[in-house]
């Protein structure tokens, strides 16, 4: 009987692990997707000035060579031009606010290339209000 409970119980406590691993993994997803999508619009706004000059790709690069010299990979410049193009695509935070604890980053990243907006609202459930 003694193995049982025991058994039981490690089970439940590795239920409870798992459940909060789960929850710290979507919390951490989550706002991943928010700091890529305000990087994009800090983009947009400072780098680019709302239009994408020549010399942009520059200060991007620049950028990107920074943030990696300082927190590692993943700061790549085709990393920064998801963000813009995030910020682009869903140019609303309360859009990505909420899509951000549906969706993960993946996922976001494959929609903001779909050019049709009817389309990319589909996968999303985003609906437009007239």
């Amino acid at each position: 009987m003694k193995y049982c409970f025991a058994t039981k119980r490690s089970r439940r406590v590795q239920q409870l692990i798992d459940a909060a691993r789960s929850r710290a993994a979507s919390a951490a997803n989550a706002e991943l997707t928010l700091l890529y999508w305000r990087i994009g619009i800090l983009l947009k706004e400072t780098v680019l000035e709302g239009e994408r000059a020549a010399y942009g790709q520059q200060v991007i690069q620049r950028l990107a060579d920074e943030l990696t010299a300082k927190y590692g990979r993943g700061w790549t410049k085709q990393q920064l031009f998801h963000c813009l193009k995030a910020a682009e695509v869903f140019p609303d935070e309360q859009i990505v606010y909420a899509l951000r604890t549906q969706l993960s980053w993946t996922h976001i990243r494959k929609l903001i290339f779909i050019e049709d907006p009817l389309k990319r609202e589909f996968y999303t459930g985003e609906q437009k209000v007239s």
